[in-house]
């Protein structure tokens, strides 16, 4: 329920990448939306192997791609990817301070 928006975002079907239109939800805050992920995550059984993952990124990101939530084959890389930048760093960096 709530606000969508409408995006034009790349899907893969068969390993096939696809434009599509597609509808996302959209919060007041980036607060609302960290909870409502969360809450999705924890309502759907399919991704407590990636829950159980606690802090590990790189395996939370696996566990999201076995579970089927990306249809980008490479969900999990490009994840491992962000996570392993310096620009992720320098986010986190800036959070805690």
């Amino acid at each position: 329920n709530g606000a969508r928006v409408g995006v034009t975002t790349l899907e893969y079907d068969g390993g096939v990448p696809a434009p599509t239109r597609a509808q996302f939800r959209a919060y007041g805050s980036l607060g609302e939306g960290v909870a409502d992920y969360v809450r999705f995550l924890k309502a759907n059984g399919r991704y407590a192997a990636a829950l159980a993952a606690g802090s590990r990124g790189a395996d939370f990101a696996a566990g999201l791609q076995a579970a089927g939530y990306a249809t980008d084959p490479a969900y999990a890389d490009k994840i491992r990817g962000i996570l392993a930048s310096p620009g992720f760093d320098a986010a986190i960096t800036t959070l805690k301070a």
